[in-house]
């Protein structure tokens, strides 16, 4: 097979395994905070079972790189998909017996799960060319479109398919999802890493991270992911306190999930054609006009328009940090460089979506949206600088 021909596979097999993780993922996203909401004693704690998706994502993803690279991506992605099978599966049960913390528990096996998962757009780059290498994470993120769609409508048509347990029909979606993506990523053709490559770990990981281009990817992604995390948990409760049915709900949240991944048909053109950090800076200002229109009132429409430009805003700078992180490592060092990464994006992402819950309860969605506009400044800060000092450092 050629060069040509296997990028395109691979980008064919991990974009349909984005969309069946995708799917679960903003299913859970629309439904999990309802779920806590109704069952859980504090209802300070309706946001963590989703919280705790992202808290398990931060736990697995550094073990998942480095499983894959002792037994390769394919198995490594297989393990994942049956990790988020038994979470679906505990999720039912959570839901059947109205058990607040075993849901927790079965989202939290799902966020494992996602800890592999989240190495899709990091597999796509393993073997494509540089020309090739922001189309490839762009489109394998765009698959999120399908999914934008599909996990909200899915909740939308089974919430009550099992009446009178609401919420169960989701939840069994959620385990055929999580095998069809095993049976699915069997067809991706990465090479296992050659023996010079796996014996050479490379630079220790301190030097690697203390590199400038390392730093400025690593915080657009993590404040993209941190900022998205903080206003997307909070948003179905903060639109059931304005007295907004779920059908409203499903719809913010899909065209949220929607506006995240439909950027990625061009986003990977566009910084082919402007760079890495112009494209970053954009999706920074992006998530820094979500939170005005936010504060502006609580109609659909407000909601609706925050939540889409936060997804577009999302999209370039984590797509954009993404790719400029291929340059700060070799092939021997992206599987403890993408764990790494993966935990600080994830880790963050959990600490932001741990405090929309009770940042909402006990103060307001308005405080909500006043915490992200600190960590936006501060991306855009840095971001700037470095490319700053990069111009005035290039030679005449």
């Amino acid at each position: 097979m050629s060069s040509t021909s296997r990028d395109y596979r691979n980008v064919a097999v991990l974009s349909v395994c984005q969309m069946l993780f995708g799917t679960g993922r903003s299913l859970i996203v629309a439904t999990s905070p309802l779920i806590g909401y109704a069952i859980a004693a504090e209802k300070s704690l309706a946001t963590l079972p989703h919280a705790l998706v992202i808290v398990g994502t931060a736990l697995l993803t550094l073990p998942a790189a480095l499983l894959m690279r002792r037994i390769g991506r394919r198995r490594g992605f297989v393990f994942g998909g049956l990790v988020g099978a038994a979470g679906g599966v505990v999720c039912v049960y959570g839901v059947i017996v109205a058990d607040f913390w075993m849901f927790a528990l079965g989202t939290l096996l799902f966020g494992a799960s996602a800890g592999f998962a989240q190495h899709y757009r990091f597999a796509v780059t393993d073997v494509a060319s540089p020309a090739f290498r922001g189309k490839a994470i762009s489109f394998v993120l765009a698959s999120g479109v399908v999914a934008g769609f599909a996990g909200p409508e899915i909740a939308k048509l089974s919430k009550d398919m099992f009446l009178p347990t609401l919420f169960l029909g989701p939840y069994l979606f959620l385990i055929v999802m999580a095998l069809l993506s095993c049976v699915v990523v069997m067809f991706v053709d990465i090479p296992n890493l050659s023996p010079s490559e796996a014996a050479d770990s490379g630079r220790p990981i301190l030097e690697i991270m203390r590199q400038p281009i390392f730093v400025v990817a690593v915080l657009s992604a993590t404040i993209g992911q941190g900022v998205m995390n903080l206003l997307m948990t909070a948003t179905p409760l903060a639109m059931q306190h304005a007295h907004h049915p779920f059908d409203d709900t499903a719809f913010v949240i899909q065209w949220h999930s929607v506006c995240m991944f439909a950027p990625g048909f061009i986003t990977g053109s566009l910084i082919k054609r402007w760079g890495e950090i112009k494209i970053i800076v954009m999706g920074l200002l992006m998530l820094a006009v979500c939170v005005p229109i936010a504060l502006a009132g609580d109609t659909v429409f407000l909601f609706w328009s925050s939540m889409a430009l936060l997804g577009v805003g999302w999209n370039f700078s984590f797509t954009a940090g993404t790719s400029l992180l291929a340059e700060a490592h070799t092939p021997s060092e992206r599987a403890k460089v993408q764990g790494w990464v993966n935990f600080i994006i994830y880790g963050f992402a959990a600490v932001s979506a741990l405090s929309a819950g009770p940042l909402l309860h006990y103060f307001s969605w308005q405080v909500v949206n006043y915490a992200a506009l600190p960590m936006i400044a501060l991306a855009i800060g840095v971001t700037l600088y470095y490319a700053w000092f990069k111009q005035s450092s290039a030679p005449a």
